[in-house]
């Protein structure tokens, strides 16, 4: 009925070494690019922004445009 006795130290020391074992991961995929592939990366996100800008709806907004406000609107 016994369980496996643990050494709470060594588990605890095993975890931290995988935890910072899967942030090495992290940061060689995140910063381990060439500059090429950088650039290429920020200029696709830039054209995604430009492409999403240029479909939006400029709508004025009353307070803007020196109209009368949602409350007045309301009133009969």
């Amino acid at each position: 009925m016994t369980g496996d006795v643990i050494n709470l130290r060594q588990f605890r020391k095993r975890q931290a070494r995988t935890e910072k074992e899967k942030q090495a991961e992290q940061n060689r995929i995140s910063f381990g690019r060439s500059k090429a592939e950088k650039s290429l990366t920020k200029a696709l996100n830039e054209k995604a922004a430009k492409t999403l800008d240029q479909g939006r709806i400029e709508q004025d907004r009353p307070e803007q445009a020196g109209g009368e406000t949602s409350v007045d609107r309301k009133k009969p």
